[in-house]
């Protein structure tokens, strides 16, 4: 079987939209008939995907597979690095808990076995596939690291892959950086990089032009484009540097206030962009007890170490804040995973699998206890809501290490076939679940916000947009949008000459 045509996307820094353009060529592929597959040999991330087997990898690499149109696989992820606690990850192995290790540690002693298993997971990939689109991390040129890095140009050099350098022209600089990364490369790996995107423009390209025609002459690299910042794309986010950017301020103009509290160990935060396509709510990351006002609803996240961020929202009077709106106000409270154990009563931790401290009281507005274990549970579910009277099939997936046993005046949230699973008050303004993409559920969705629309004396509105739709449409919006703006045939041109050796 043939090898895969390998294409690699870096940046000059974290977050400069290597996901999001790497998403788009695998759109872009798949639309022209290559069995494509995303790659990422080393993610940090706290957001997670499930993939059909029950195992976890980085979201970025899922929605990239989603966006091919295939299944994703932990070959596509091998490594998922999750912070944890102060210089401490979580290390995943091909979707499993590996071990926690402090940096330097992985650094020195898992260098040579995950180079290794990347190898191998590369390997599957190119030969099972006819495109394979590969993401880096951070910058290639990070000097005191790239003696022992595994994501970037080694990853290239393993792949005979040609790379294209990304720069984030948002946050300024962008020529800088861009000649700066080529500068530091290995003159081996600058050999392998054949242009340069361009990202997150705004503006008139007019006046970008000179730019473009120094950078091309001073460094000999061409410019393959330049992508106009993209408004409103509905694709799951890589990890929290893009709450930097969210509100957190009321919005007056829209019906629904939704407040998502945004502790320091924040994970799979994507639960909530579903409201962010929904025309009548407003979303908004709050950090402070000052910030958090009186909101329709409440959303606890989940969490990679729930404890600590418990700790974080009662030092912040943050959890007086939220016993106080569910004494005197009408506001609904959803917990997802770490954000459901903290409704419980206490949380232990028995085995110090989260900090040395062994119990905490929690919020106590379910009737749960949370024991933490060592044993991390990845598994995609579906089962029956039921809510406001009705009942609501749902699907999503669980990851946590944790088990939440009901006590007296427990209400189960879901059956899911033989078992029962979250729980919710009698009068449904607190539910609790460990079930991600809960609010993905079209029908779900509607029923609790036309629940709080009809608490606010405001009409319900019935036929929302199915989000997978919004979702699928937002692939070719992002694939259209780079085709319309980057020199595709140039890109596959420089593949097939890497190929052939002709580079």
């Amino acid at each position: 079987m043939a090898k895969a045509l390998p294409i690699m996307f870096q940046g000059t820094h974290s977050d400069a939209g290597k996901s999001i353009i790497a998403t788009a060529f695998c759109r872009i592929f798949a639309q022209s008939g290559w069995k494509t597959a995303p790659f990422k040999s080393q993610n940090m991330s706290l957001n997670s995907y499930v993939t059909i087997d029950g195992k976890e990898i980085g979201r970025a690499q899922g929605i990239q597979a989603e966006a091919a149109g295939i299944a994703a696989t932990t070959d596509m992820n091998p490594i998922l690095i999750k912070p944890s606690r102060e210089h401490e990850s979580q290390i995943v192995v091909h979707g499993k808990p590996y071990k926690n290790m402090q940096a330097f540690a992985y650094r020195t002693e898992f260098f040579e076995k995950g180079l290794a298993i990347i190898r191998e997971s590369l390997d599957a990939l190119m030969n099972e596939y006819d495109r394979l689109v590969i993401e880096g991390a951070g910058s290639p040129a990070e000097i005191n690291l790239n003696d022992r890095e595994l994501v970037n140009m080694r990853v290239a050099r393993m792949a005979n892959a040609p790379v294209v350098l990304i720069g984030d022209i948002e946050r300024g600089g962008v020529f800088a950086s861009l000649v700066g990364t080529l500068q530091l490369l290995e003159k081996e790996d600058r050999q392998r990089i054949i242009g340069v995107i361009i990202n997150k423009f705004r503006g008139d390209l007019a006046l970008l032009k000179p730019g473009l025609d120094w950078f091309e002459q001073y460094t000999g690299v061409p410019v393959l484009g330049v992508v106009p910042y993209l408004e409103d794309l509905h694709i799951d986010a890589e990890d929290s540097v893009r709450l930097e950017q969210m509100s957190t301020n009321v919005n007056p103009d829209k019906d629904i206030d939704i407040a998502v509290i945004r502790y320091p160990k924040i994970a799979n935060f994507t639960d909530v962009d579903p409201f962010l396509a929904e025309p009548d709510c407003h979303v908004r990351f709050v950090t402070t007890a000052s910030q958090l006002g009186k909101p329709d609803l409440l959303i606890l996240p989940g969490s990679k170490n729930t404890i600590e961020d418990l700790l974080y929202m009662k030092k912040n009077r943050i959890a007086e804040q939220i016993e106080q709106l569910n004494k005197h106000h009408h506001v609904t409270i959803v917990g997802i995973c770490g954000g459901y154990q903290m409704l419980g009563v206490r949380i232990r931790d028995p085995f110090g699998v989260e900090t040395p401290l062994r119990e905490i009281a929690g919020l106590n507005l379910l009737p749960i206890e949370t024991t933490l274990e060592r044993e991390k549970t990845t598994i995609l579910s579906e089962g029956i809501v039921t809510f406001a009277g009705e009942r609501f099939a749902v699907k999503g997936y669980e990851i946590h290490m944790g088990r939440s046993e009901p006590l007296a005046g427990h209400i189960s949230l879901i059956e899911m076939h033989g078992r029962k699973e979250g729980g919710k008050s009698e009068d449904e303004r607190v539910m609790g679940t460990y079930f991600h993409d809960l609010f993905h559920n079209d029908a779900f969705r509607e029923a609790l916000l036309n629940k709080i629309r009809c608490e606010k004396g405001l009409a319900p509105i019935y036929g929302r947009q199915s989000f997978r739709t919004i979702r699928e449409q937002a692939f070719d919006r992002l694939a259209d949008h780079v085709k319309r703006h980057v020199r595709i045939e140039e890109i596959e041109e420089k593949m097939h000459a890497f190929q052939k050796g002709d580079v």
